[in-house]
This record gives C-alpha cells, structure tokens and sequence, in this order.
C-alpha cells in the first residue's frame, strides 16, 4: 500500500517588523490558506520589542505545535532568529524540520543605517553574537545583491557558515514593500524544493 504524501506545514517566521499587509510573507500565508496548505505563523513582534530569545520562544511554540513536518519561511532577522532557535532548542530543529527558506539574513554585525537598530541594542536584546555553526536542517539561503542591510558577500559567508544553498536574486533591495517588492512568486518554488526528498 502506498503512503501518501504529506504536505509539510509552512511556517511563517517574520523580521523585525509589525504586520504589513502588502509584504510578501503576509501574501503567502493568505496564498497558503486559501489553497488549504498547511500553514502557521509566528506573530511579527516589531521594532519596539528586539527580546531575541521571546522570538526563538515564539517559533519552538509554533514548530512544536506542528502535526506535520513543518519548513520554516523566514525573513530578514527572523533568519537570524531561526538560527539562535536551532541553537537552543536543536531537538526540535532536527526532529520537526523539513528544511527552511532563509530570504535577506541582514548583517547583524556592522551597523545598519539609519532607522534600524544599533549594535548596542541588538547586543542587549540577545542577538550577538549571530550563530555561524551549521544548520541540522536543508536550508536555502535567498541572497540580495544590493540589500541595505547586508553586503552580498556578507550573506553568501553566512550561508556557507550555516551549511545552506546560497540562491542569488539579483537586485532586489531588502524584499520588501520599500524596496518595491510585495508578491514573490520564486518563494513557493524555493518552498517545493525543500519539500522533496533529498533537499539541499
């Protein structure tokens, strides 16, 4: 008898920012769900509440909740968060994880510009150092070439540091609303390759 084939749960995981309407995880999720995927989300906490380790909390309590293996979609910090996540609870990242599509890791170790967190307050909230061990689960890493937050170069060490497929987007600022970006349409075919057999 055949099995049959179980669609891993998408897990939204977002940066640090509030709800945007417009941006392409929120886009997703709703693509998700009228499909009647599998999804969850991870509540976006904003910029007023950087607590690193209530965001790693956030997604154990999400992936943990998951009755289907899950691939974790994350944006800009929340790759990082996914990453002090494995850290910490690395039963669970290797048990529950399919895999995870990582889209525009910022540089958390230079100074970003204007409007967005300092060093300092990054180093109190808990994300510093950022991880650089390998990841115990496939992971692709989608990497801007002029993203204000992160050099290209920066991002493809990062990905090579945590063991991850660096896919190159070209230029596509930080993929978001302000760099011009709502829908992407590449994230559900990333999605698709991890969901295999044998992912990368």
């Amino acid at each position: 008898m055949k099995s049959m084939k179980v669609d891993p749960t998408i897990v939204i995981v977002p940066g640090l920012r509030d709800h945007v309407e417009q941006h392409w995880q929120t886009l997703l999720e709703a693509r998700l769900r009228a499909a009647r995927r599998p999804v969850a989300a991870v509540a976006p906490m904003g910029r007023d509440d950087l607590d690193c380790a209530a965001r790693v909390d956030a997604i154990e309590a999400v992936v943990a909740s998951c009755a289907r293996p899950a691939i974790i979609v994350a944006h800009s910090a929340g790759c990082l968060a996914v990453a002090h996540w494995a850290r910490r609870y690395p039963r669970t990242a290797r048990e529950a994880l399919r895999g995870a599509l990582l889209a525009a890791p910022p540089d958390f170790d230079t100074p970003m510009p204007e409007g967005y967190p300092a060093l300092p307050a990054l180093a109190a909230a808990g994300w510093l150092p950022v991880p650089r061990e390998p990841l115990p689960f496939a992971a692709i890493v989608a990497a801007s070439r002029n993203d204000p937050l992160a050099r290209h170069a920066r991002v493809i060490e990062l990905a090579s540091a945590w063991g991850s497929e660096c896919v190159d987007l070209g230029e596509v600022g930080h993929l978001n609303p302000a760099s011009g970006h709502g829908e992407w349409p590449a994230a559900e075919g990333l999605i698709e390759v991890l969901a295999r057999p044998g992912a990368p």
